[in-house]
């Protein structure tokens, strides 16, 4: 069906299963994308392509009519393109094409990347980092997906806080084919964007980006006030933001082709992905979740 509405949630990938096992965990939770990492977040250590049980995994997708295409990859965290440290710099560059490979391998098109931490050094050098770091790898490689900038919530020296930020980065990349932007909403809230008027928000996007890079949404509640720069995730309609308006996200006819994707915070050490992506669908919130 082509009009139903993509929404998931991150999902673990972990052994012995690995992407079949991923695969398996996000149809529970009858989610119709998802978002994943190769490995593990916090490093760059992978276990190879043919332990990962790719071909199985894509078999179950297509038996639930998911399509791999709207399948988001996470880049882990280690990745820091905007460091003044040139073994940081060069370790991130080799880590991010790594993760593109394994991307493609997938069969995914989108990988979401954290821009980078400045530490120090600036927001113009490391804006400028950021895009040499990119152009290095993008230009030396020869590949669709697509490197997914995702907007930040400018906690300490963190870039992509804002659009004019994304936009100075974009600008600036040589295969704009392979660049594009993951929208977080509880980033955006703490950043200092009103979330509440989706119309409004996407237009301005527009205006400073261009709306035709938005290829994927974070969906999150918030723990912080708008402007605060926490970066703290919250359950849906359990924050700052509320129900209401992560539900107009959902249905905003602009975002009907984008992954959306839940990155809430656990309840009772259980993931309530599938509980809440219920209540987002069904258009009524759910005050016993926690």
């Amino acid at each position: 069906m082509e009009d139903k509405i993509l929404i998931g949630s991150h999902v673990s990938l972990k052994s012995p299963k690995y992407f079949l096992g991923t695969v398996e965990e996000a149809i529970s939770y009858q989610e119709t994308t998802f978002m994943f990492y190769t490995g593990a977040p916090q490093n760059g250590i992978r276990v190879p392509l043919d332990k990962m049980k790719i071909e199985e995994g894509l078999k179950l997708l297509n038996e639930n009519n998911i399509d791999i295409k709207n399948v988001v990859v996470h880049a882990p965290y280690i990745i820091n393109l905007a460091s003044p440290k040139e073994e940081t710099f060069n370790s991130s560059k080799e880590i991010l094409a790594n993760e593109i490979k394994r991307t493609e391998a997938f069969g995914c098109q989108f990988i979401v990347l954290h821009p980078g931490l400045h530490v120090g050094s600036g927001e113009e050098f490391g804006i400028n980092r950021i895009i040499e770091g990119l152009n290095s790898v993008l230009d030396n490689l020869d590949t669709k997906v697509i490197v997914c900038l995702e907007t930040m919530a400018g906690k300490g020296s963190e870039l992509g806080k804002s659009f004019e930020e994304i936009s100075k980065i974009i600008d600036r990349i040589t295969k704009k084919s392979n660049i594009g932007v993951c929208m977080d909403t509880c980033h955006l809230n703490d950043s200092g964007y009103d979330v509440s008027d989706v119309d409004n928000l996407l237009n301005e996007f527009d205006k400073k980006v261009g709306l035709h890079y938005l290829k994927a949404v974070h969906l999150n509640d918030s723990k912080n006030l708008r402007g605060q720069r926490k970066d703290r995730h919250e359950n849906i309609g359990y924050g700052t933001i509320g129900y209401d308006t992560l539900h107009k996200w959902v249905v905003n006819e602009k975002l009907k082709s984008i992954p959306k994707i839940l990155e809430t915070p656990w309840i009772d050490d259980k993931p309530p992905y599938k509980e809440e992506i219920k209540m987002l669908l069904n258009n009524k919130f759910d005050n016993s979740l926690k």
